[in-house]
């Protein structure tokens, strides 16, 4: 005689995750694929079961949707730690850049005094313009659109802040400094009067 169902005692913790792991493991396994690549699908599946293990009372006798959610969470917590981990390499790349292109000790106070001296000469309007383009490193146009003035504009006020500063520092400081202030502005090359 068999015993009836009510007699049988509940499976033990042990059954019962593999019972899941048995029955889901390949269909959680083909939902991840469909959203991560198939090395990192592996990895989303053993997290997910990781998960039913460490709370398994809390999972349903209809195990399916809930495994798809731990598997969905899964994708998703990994997509926004890779996100972050770019972002981070990505402003780690933009310190290293701005550190390498900062002037060094090789360049002497009296060339920076003379380069701060220089620019103490230009108007508000030709500094602004100089500075958005040389140092923040914009374009003409963005710096037009910055400074909220028409782009030819932009470039008789870059010319002339050249000009003035190209005949008020010596040769040596003009080398020393990180804007070229020699290249005649595109509006000037381009045949226009400032």
């Amino acid at each position: 005689m068999t015993p009836k169902t009510e007699d049988r005692p509940p499976p033990s913790d042990e059954e019962r995750f593999t019972a899941l792991w048995d029955d889901y493991a390949g269909r959680v396994f083909a939902y991840t694929c469909r959203h991560v690549d198939h090395h990192s699908a592996q990895e989303v599946v053993s997290e997910t079961f990781l998960v039913a293990w460490r709370r398994l009372d809390e999972v349903p006798e209809q195990a399916l949707p809930w495994l798809l959610v731990v598997a969905r969470n899964t994708v998703n917590n990994s997509r926004r730690s890779v996100r972050r981990n770019d972002a981070l390499t990505e402003k780690m790349r933009r310190i290293e850049q701005i550190a390498a292109s900062t002037p060094g000790a090789d360049v002497t106070v009296t060339d920076r005094t003379e380069l701060l001296e220089a620019l103490a000469t230009l108007t508000v309007i030709e500094r602004e313009a100089l500075l958005l383009t040389a140092w923040d490193g914009l374009t003409a146009t963005e710096a037009a659109r910055v400074a909220g003035c028409s782009v030819p504009a932009m470039h008789v006020r870059l010319f002339r802040a050249r000009r003035r500063l190209s005949s008020g520092l010596t040769p040596e400081s003009v080398t020393a400094i990180p804007i070229d202030v020699t290249r005649p502005c595109a509006a000037a090359e381009h045949g226009s009067t400032p």
